[in-house]
């Protein structure tokens, strides 16, 4: 295969675009960015990403999908009321949003039209930065080389939380006003106005935190949710078992929170070798039991009571 001989690019992200090939003769272009949808590989040529995404791309981009639904359940509980018959069916309309979007998304990303997207292997953390890995041969030029070599696990969530914030426009007020009988009329957009804050407020994180979050978020979810569930377990004031069974709603939150347990779980042992780390799973229940062993011990009861008047 004859291919044209060119000096080597500089810097991590720069790669040669190939221009034309006829046979077994290749030709290059200069230097410079790299098409989206493609890398450059260790030789320096763009070549394009063909790979299916890793368990871990997979958990990840999980992640940042759950992002949104959890903030949307959090302020419509929040702001419906405790006597609010609407809580429930809100909850519903946003996890059909959120499923949408995602639907939509993996039928709009390449390959367009299948619930299948093809990525780049994700390889170090400057992948998810190459806008600060652009070379100056001279110190004076810059050759801009910055492009997506996570592609497309850096956009891929943007177009998600774009999606997801059309379909809440779209669906979510006509609904509410229809079924939020029970809240005054200021109390019943409450929800949606908090999401127009918190999109922007993630969108922002995942520009600038997205390869931080890649690497970090399994660790994030074991903490928020074991710190969550103690949150919730004594702000209820539950401190035995049968506190935890009386009502229905406890244990939905209580398997919510094992459900994140064990996603955390298993987005840091990434399932490498199956019969060693599925035994992990078994510590999924361990902090419920050991707040309910303990709670004895410190009454969180008695804390809040304390805490209501001001002692």
């Amino acid at each position: 295969m004859a291919v044209d001989i060119q000096p080597a690019c500089l810097g991590l992200y720069c790669g040669k675009t190939l221009l034309f090939k006829n046979g077994s003769t290749e030709i290059y272009g200069e230097c410079g960015v790299c098409p989206r949808g493609q890398r450059t590989n260790a030789q320096k040529y763009c070549e394009p990403c063909t790979e299916s995404p890793e368990l871990y791309d997979w958990l990840y981009l999980g992640f940042m999908a759950m992002l949104p639904l959890v903030l949307h359940w959090f302020f419509i509980e929040w702001y419906s009321g405790k006597k609010s018959s609407s809580a429930l069916f809100q909850h519903i309309t946003a996890l059909f949003e959120c499923t949408v979007a995602a639907l939509i998304t993996l039928l709009v990303s390449d390959p367009v039209g299948v619930l299948y997207i093809r990525s780049c292997r994700v390889l170090m953390l400057s992948d998810w930065y190459t806008m600060l890995y652009n070379p100056s041969p001279d110190y004076v030029t810059t050759v801009h080389c910055t492009h997506e070599a996570v592609y497309p696990l850096y956009t891929i969530v943007f177009i998600y939380y774009a999606f997801c914030l059309v379909l809440m426009m779209l669906l979510r007020p006509l609904l509410v006003k229809k079924i939020a009988c029970g809240l005054g009329k200021s109390d019943r957009f409450k929800s949606i106005y908090a999401a127009l804050y918190f999109f922007p407020i993630l969108t922002v994180l995942q520009a600038v935190g997205g390869g931080l979050l890649y690497y970090a978020f399994p660790y994030i979810i074991l903490v928020l949710s074991l710190v969550t569930l103690a949150v919730y377990m004594s702000a209820s004031e539950i401190e035995n078992f049968y506190d935890l069974l009386v009502r229905k709603k406890r244990l939905i939150v209580l398997f919510s929170h094992w459900l994140l347990h064990a996603y955390g779980i298993i987005s840091i042992s990434r399932v490498d070798k199956l019969e060693q780390d599925l035994p992990l799973l078994a510590l999924v229940p361990t902090p419920a039991l050991f707040y309910l062993f303990t709670a004895k011990f410190t009454e969180p009861s008695r804390i809040l009571s304390e805490g209501a008047n001001g002692h």
